[in-house]
């Protein structure tokens, strides 16, 4: 559901990294990038009222400037970037050597 609702709303460069048996964080994390702080911003409101007709509880960190949008929804967390904020910080690349990664599709 989260992926299909990233697709609609037209995220970029959506990955999803596979947290199982390797973290207690979450099962899966799931970093995409929206083209503004706006798209940002309307990109995390999507996924949140998908999440919320679902009936899965979830909260998000980040929403008044949009740079950066965690959404925590349990065993699942989305991150949703800018683009330079997302190359800045690199979640990618910190995972790379601990987990399975794989493009969303």
């Amino acid at each position: 559901m989260i992926l299909t609702r990233l697709e609609d709303i037209k995220a970029e460069d959506t990955v999803t990294i596979d947290l199982t048996e390797k973290n207690t964080v979450g099962d899966y994390m799931i970093v995409t990038t929206g083209r503004s702080n706006r798209h940002v911003g309307a990109i995390a409101d999507h996924v949140m009222e998908g999440l919320q007709a679902a009936g899965i509880s979830s909260r998000a960190e980040g929403m008044p400037n949009c740079d950066w949008v965690l959404i925590d929804a349990g065993d699942i967390i989305v991150h949703v970037f800018r683009p330079e904020v997302r190359d800045f910080y690199g979640l990618e690349r910190m995972w790379a050597g601990n987990v399975g990664r794989r493009k969303a599709g």
